[in-house]
């Protein structure tokens, strides 16, 4: 097999290399580059061909779950259906809006019964690079790990099962019997709880987030981006501010994996958002990458999120502590009174976030595990905050929250 996939692959790039020239007259560089690109897929074994943005890597895929676009297609309806919930109440995009980078605008969400979660909902822009998933549980390291917490997990419930009657009512319905039979073969038998996983995992893997106005000003567009958010760039990668420290690369994280990757990166920090006193009073699964190490110096810290389409993912913080005042919010009666937006809040939001950091983190005494080399205080000048502000709103990108291929198939 490993001899046929080398021929094959030999066959195909020989064949482009000797046709350039009649080729290019013919199809275009366009259809060149996508022979090629159908000979890397092949030669890895799948016919998935990634369609990412100028300049980003091909995500890592687990081998026992390739990319197919009949899993994707699977993977869009189970994302979007209630039949995944216990009372059919919910589903994973009751939690995960596409308006909102599949963020929730919430400070923490709640599953079928109403319980509150612990955290923040995550965006899912660019999940795909991750190698760990969810806020600070350091064990969860696939897509296809993680989809067990929001299935079954019970403290608290999310979308509740504890049995597989979910199972039987996707046998059940005739569009699902065709798309887990075009993913995944074998009629009823494909229908299993490994394979829901799969799916949604494949799903949320095509979830990619690369045409923000910085994307398009990095590839040559200059004017995509703003003066003022160009000048943001320059607080973002400075030594003042040293945002790029834990927010850093393509995705804005220092939490990536990917194939030009030779090891995964990952990190968890405190960045002062509370204070020694505040997280000894909260149950054990409020204090971070505590509630899985035991070890008291990871109290309070988290993964640091992508800033991916941050100018949508408000409130911000693992506890969405950090949120825009009342009349800034176009979800309460002030802010609608005033003609409140999502930027009008994000703006206001992002404010108060630079000046938790420009006050080196809050709370008084500073939490001990508070890496004080990043976290600490610094100065900005009112423009300099204006302009990072701006640069963080450049990095929204419209085209994914609005891509029909994300929306729901109902």
């Amino acid at each position: 097999m490993r001899l046929y996939k080398v021929s094959l692959l030999f066959i195909i790039l020989s064949f482009a290399n000797v046709c350039v020239p009649s080729f290019l007259d013919l199809k275009k560089k366009k259809d060149d580059n996508n022979m090629l690109l159908l000979a890397l897929a092949l030669s890895q074994g799948s016919g998935w061909v990634w369609n990412l943005p100028p300049g980003f890597p091909v995500p890592t895929v687990p081998s026992e779950n390739p990319m197919s676009q009949a899993k994707v297609d699977l993977g869009r309806f189970l994302f979007y259906d209630k039949k995944l919930s216990a009372d059919e109440s919910m589903s994973c995009s009751s939690c995960h809006f596409q308006r909102l980078a599949f963020s929730d605008g919430k400070a923490t969400p709640s599953g079928i019964t109403a319980e509150a979660h612990p955290r923040n909902a995550q965006h899912l822009s660019n999940a795909a690079y991750h190698p760990r998933l969810t806020w600070s549980n350091s064990l969860l390291k696939t897509l296809e790990q993680q989809a067990r917490v929001p299935m079954f997990s019970v403290a608290p419930p999310e979308l509740g099962l504890a049995n597989d009657d979910y199972l039987g009512k996707l046998k059940s319905n005739s569009t699902y019997q065709k798309l887990f039979s075009a993913a995944f073969g074998n009629g009823d038998s494909a229908v299993t709880e490994q394979n829901v996983r799969f799916a949604l995992a494949s799903f949320q893997r095509t979830m990619i987030s690369g045409y923000s106005p910085y994307d398009k000003a990095t590839n040559g567009n200059r004017s995509a981006m703003s003066a003022s958010a160009t000048r943001g760039a320059s607080v973002f990668n400075g030594e003042v501010a040293e945002c790029f420290h834990c927010h850093g690369g393509f995705n804005f994280t220092d939490t990536t994996l990917h194939t030009k990757q030779t090891s995964e990166e990952f990190a968890y920090h405190n960045n002062g958002t509370h204070n020694n006193a505040f997280y000894d009073a909260l149950p054990l699964n409020k204090q971070g990458l505590k509630e899985v190490t035991l070890v008291a110096s990871d109290q309070g810290k988290f993964r640091a999120p992508s800033l991916r389409n941050v100018g949508l993912t408000f409130p911000y913080m693992h506890d969405g502590s950090i949120m825009c005042d009342d009349s800034a919010n176009p979800d309460h009666p002030t802010g609608i009174a005033s003609g409140a937006t999502l930027e009008t809040c994000a703006r206001n939001a992002l404010g108060k976030v630079i000046d938790q950091y420009t006050t080196g983190g809050a709370g008084t005494p500073k939490h001990t595990s508070i890496d004080t080399t990043l976290i600490r205080p610094f100065s900005l000048q009112p423009s300099e905050k204006a302009d990072l502000i701006n640069f963080l709103l450049a990095l929204t990108d419209s085209e994914f929250v609005n891509d029909s291929k994300f929306s729901s198939p109902f």
